[in-house]
């Protein structure tokens, strides 16, 4: 009367008393449960005999390890035997199936874990807001859901000029460079591996396969062919590349010699169709995407990407599909970022426009400059026009606000000072005074700094007004100093602005640098160290170098930004106003605009370096 009965498991009511330590797990369910998960096998192993044979009996109970007690395989609940011989027959049978809550519970399990992974790394993605580090962080993002080691990604022409866009992860440029020597196939191969996918509804058109870009638009066509029709999610997978009996004997010879034997690609398709509540639409979204994509296919399909295995491999069906998930949120944020990088290079090719085309000759003064506009279209400028008696004006100043409305401003802005430096360039003060009524009346939401000088070759003389602008740095061989300009307030921050003007006598063979607030600012130190790393940069100017206004403006730029070395090295002024050697439009050359530099820096602060050299 005192023993324990096993509590009803399943529906089944056991007419026996529960031994020693089927006792202990009734005394404890929790220790049952556990009992039951430890001893129970996964009902899809082929290599457990349950798979084949499945029990009888319900699901769930725990193997105590006693052929007679109620715990083991083939008891039924209407047994008659009161002896237990029932429990002894049955005790080679197999164990029970898995219980269907623990698979369920697993299954959730994983899921919330693929998608707390997929969150994170493209939480990563959509923080980075330049291009590279774009490319970077979906290459090291592959790697780890993946299993790769190594990866290329490539886009297609980011502009008009048809140049590209390419990354890689673990690969060099002498890597880059023998991949490059891969020879292309007339047509694309059949992938070794095509993940299998729900056929379309024979209803459905045929998708058209992926248009493979050019040769010059492309430079690793080689390892991105046979990439699946425009808006599938599925990769293509080449799980042994060694082993390929028709592999072309140079691709043969760049794996071995880069260490590659397995490659997975995915193309990156900017109007991939979200997910489908199940295959059939899936496939239908799909087969939209494609027909719509094969009319204008650059509109969608912006690049591929590749990851390198070191030994024959392949993703598993899970990796696969994590990584479609992310490349189809990657491919939407790199054409934004692509249409806010083409937007930028116009509003920037728009301001440079605005700008001095070619800089004037005026004999005694030698002139260059460097510009370059920052990534969201600020307002500085610049300006050099001739002047009556052989005079020259220079004028550099700032707007408040940035893109497309402070760059038509910035155009009124210099327009008007231009006219009024030819009325009365001699008197810098009257200039920015009329200047500034002229904002006040026209613009009176926004204020800037302005500086002017009156530079007058023959008589050695140079007069300097500035509104709130920086002072001018003179550069000789026996003095680098700032000139000592008045204080001032911006020009429309005052209901009457005017300031008394400076007068300098710069030697033969000195050199005045009129430069942006800009260029202290991408420093990333406090004012009054950029502006001491901007007097030591110029101090620096070797003695050969300083006869040179362009060897000037080079090295000062290389010395205060060291990080955009490359960009200033490469610039090219106009200096004394000659046209381009090759008869090309000398605006470029002018502004000094070339491919990379500050235009890839993060900062928005433009970057304006007047340079005036006095024979």
């Amino acid at each position: 009367m005192s023993a324990p009965h096993l509590p009803k498991v399943a529906g089944i009511d056991p007419p026996l008393p529960a031994p020693a330590v089927a006792s202990a797990s009734a005394a404890c369910p929790a220790n049952a449960g556990t009992s039951s998960l430890a001893a129970t096998t996964d009902p899809s192993d082929p290599t457990d005999p349950s798979a084949a044979t499945g029990p009888s009996g319900p699901t769930g109970l725990p193997d105590t390890g006693d052929p007679d007690g109620p715990g083991a395989s083939g008891v039924s609940g209407d047994s008659d035997d009161p002896g237990g011989s029932g429990g002894s027959a049955g005790s080679g049978a197999p164990r029970g199936p898995r219980n269907p809550d623990t698979l369920v519970h697993d299954r959730l399990a994983g899921c919330v874990s693929d998608l707390t992974t997929l969150h994170e790394l493209t939480e990563r993605l959509t923080r980075t807001t330049d291009l590279d580090d774009a490319l970077q962080e979906l290459l090291r993002a592959g790697a780890t859901l993946l299993g790769a080691g190594r990866g290329l990604v490539s886009l297609h022409p980011v502009d008009d000029s048809g140049r590209t866009a390419t990354a890689a992860l673990g690969l060099g440029r002498a890597d880059l460079g023998h991949l490059e020597t891969i020879p292309r196939t007339s047509e694309a191969p059949q992938a070794p591996d095509v993940p299998h996918e729900v056929p379309p509804p024979p209803s459905s058109p045929p998708s058209p396969p992926a248009p493979a870009p050019s040769g010059t638009s492309h430079p690793y066509i080689h390892l991105l062919e046979g990439l699946p029709p425009v808006g599938s999610r599925s990769g293509t997978a080449r799980p042994d590349i060694p082993g390929e009996a028709d592999l072309d004997p140079r691709h043969r010879e760049v794996a071995a010699r880069l260490g590659y034997a397995a490659s997975y690609a995915v193309a990156l398709d900017a109007a991939a169709p979200p997910d489908a509540g199940s295959p059939q639409a899936a496939d239908e979204a799909a087969d939209k995407a494609a027909s719509e994509a094969a009319d204008d296919p650059a509109d969608h399909r912006i690049g591929a990407a590749v990851w390198l295995y070191d030994e024959p491999a392949e993703p598993t069906e899970r990796q696969r599909r994590l990584a479609a998930r992310y490349c189809a949120h990657a491919a939407g944020h790199l054409a934004r970022l692509l249409e806010l990088g083409r937007a930028r290079d116009a509003l920037a090719a728009l301001h440079d426009e605005l700008l001095p085309g070619r800089l004037p000759r005026v004999a005694g003064i030698r002139l260059a400059v460097r510009h370059r506009t920052g990534p969201r279209g600020g307002g500085d400028w610049y300006d050099a026009l001739p002047l009556p008696e052989g005079a020259l004006g220079l004028a550099i100043g700032g707007i408040t606000g940035s893109g497309p409305s402070a760059v038509a401003a910035t155009a009124r802005l210099r327009a008007s000072l231009r006219a009024y430096a030819v009325m009365e360039g001699e008197d810098p003060v009257a200039v920015l005074s009329d200047l500034e009524l002229l904002l006040r009346l026209t613009e009176p939401a926004r204020s800037a700094t302005a500086l002017f000088a009156y530079c007058d070759p023959a008589g050695r003389k140079v007069v300097v007004a500035a509104a709130g602008h920086c002072s001018p740095l003179i550069i000789g061989d026996h003095r680098t100093e700032y000139v000592e300009t008045s204080l001032s307030a911006p020009l429309g921050m005052l209901a009457c602005w005017e300031a008394p003007s400076v007068e300098i006598e710069p030697a033969p063979g000195e050199t005045l640098l009129l430069y942006s607030d800009g260029l202290l600012h991408r420093t990333g130190d406090a004012m009054d160290r950029a502006f001491a790393r901007l007097h030591a940069a110029a101090a620096s100017v070797p003695r050969a170098a300083r006869r040179d206004p362009e060897a000037v403006a080079d090295h000062v730029l290389r010395a205060i930004l060291p990080d955009d070395a490359d960009g200033a090295a490469s610039a090219t002024g106009a200096g004394s106003g000659a046209a381009a050697a090759d008869g090309t439009d000398a605006s470029d050359g002018a502004s000094g605009r070339v491919p990379g530099g500050y235009d890839a820096h993060r900062s928005g602060e433009d970057v304006v370096l007047l340079v005036a050299h006095f024979d």
